[in-house]
Parts: C-alpha cells; sequence; structure tokens
C-alpha cells in the first residue's frame, strides 16, 4: 500500500515527538534518580531566632545545583552568600552572623568573583524568595571542610561591586573597600551553617 506525501510527513512528526518525549522523559528519571543522591539542606534562621527557610545542595559534576526557599525577608532583592566560616550566632559581638566571617573566596578575590558570591535573591511582596542555579565554583565538600561555611542573606541588594570609575568613593575612583569586601549588602539578615554533619 503506497502512502501519501502528507500521510508521510504526519508519520515522521509523529516519530520525531514520540523520540523527543522518550528524550526527554528519560533526562527526567535520570535526575530524579540523582537529585538526592549526597543532597545536603541547610536551614537558615534570621537575625531574630525564627524560621527563615532552606537552601539545598545537590552535587552535579564538579558543582552543585543550589536550591533555596525562604521567607520572612522584606520585598525587593538580597545579597546572597557563601562566608567563610559555620559559625551562625545572632548576637555576635560586632553584629548578626558577624562570626562567620567575610565571603568564601580564595586567593585576593574582590566581591563579584568570590567564590561564594551567589545570584542575588529577590523576594516577592509576601517575603518569599525562590531560586534555582548551577555553580561550579564549589562543591559541597568544598563548603563543608573543619570550620565549615555559612549560607548568608542580607537585608539589601547585591550591587557586585559594580560601581564604574566615574563614580568617586572619597578621593579614588571606582568602589570603596566595603563595596570590594561585600557588593554593599548590609546587614545580615539570615544565616544557616554548613558542615560535615550537615
Amino acid at each position: 500500500m503506497r502512502t501519501s506525501p502528507k500521510a508521510a510527513r504526519a508519520l515522521a512528526i509523529g516519530l520525531l515527538v514520540l523520540s523527543l518525549t522518550g528524550a526527554v522523559s528519560g533526562c527526567g528519571d535520570d535526575d530524579a534518580a540523582s537529585s538526592g543522591e549526597g543532597a545536603s539542606t541547610v536551614e537558615l534562621k534570621s537575625s531574630e531566632g525564627t524560621e527563615a527557610g532552606t537552601v539545598t545542595f545537590v552535587p552535579k559534576g564538579d558543582g552543585v545545583e543550589v536550591e533555596a526557599e525562604l521567607t520572612g525577608l522584606t520585598p525587593g532583592f538580597h545579597g546572597f552568600h557563601i562566608h567563610e566560616t559555620g559559625t551562625c550566632e545572632p548576637d555576635a559581638p560586632m553584629g548578626a552572623f558577624d562570626t562567620a566571617g567575610g565571603h568564601y573566596a580564595t586567593g585576593s578575590q574582590t566581591h563579584g568573583d568570590h567564590v561564594g558570591d551567589m545570584p542575588t535573591l529577590f523576594a516577592s511582596e509576601d517575603g518569599t524568595a525562590r531560586a534555582t542555579f548551577a555553580t561550579d565554583r564549589f562543591t559541597l565538600e568544598d563548603l563543608a571542610d573543619d570550620d565549615g561555611s555559612a549560607v548568608m542573606v542580607h537585608a539589601d541588594r547585591d550591587n557586585q561591586a559594580n560601581i564604574p570609575d566615574r563614580y568617586r568613593a572619597g578621593t579614588q575612583p571606582g568602589p570603596d573597600m566595603d563595596t570590594l569586601d561585600t557588593g554593599d549588602s548590609g546587614d545580615r539578615v539570615a544565616c544557616g551553617t554548613v558542615s560535615k554533619s550537615s
């Protein structure tokens, strides 16, 4: 029996759709099977001690996938970083969570290029923020070293130290040291620790 060109085209399209559906389905199954393997979920608390959500690190290749679900934030943008020490003390002498140290970094990196710099979070009107992204800047093993590390949310938006030289910080053009260290993200409002036991 001879097939018309129109019927042949429809058959080819149907086979292509089935093939793509199978490929997508297969990818989803693989991801589902591996998504929980070796994952670590960090619970964050606010500087007032209330629950502030979770950040989950899922090992992926040479890095991790980061899944953040946060609550209780003021609407707008918030700096979101890994800090160098796994200590979250809301009543630290120098300010809430100051004992977590500076941003997780290697060598002489400045802000925007710190290993622990992550994409800025956006909180909606109800104070919730969600983000999912992948990074190869660090692994879960890097974060859970001897002194651990901390996941930090800041009160203000993160400018990623993006201050053009036409602006002046004091007598020098461009960003000042605070901008180069933190991106002017402001106070630390939520913190959670990553350690070997987390």
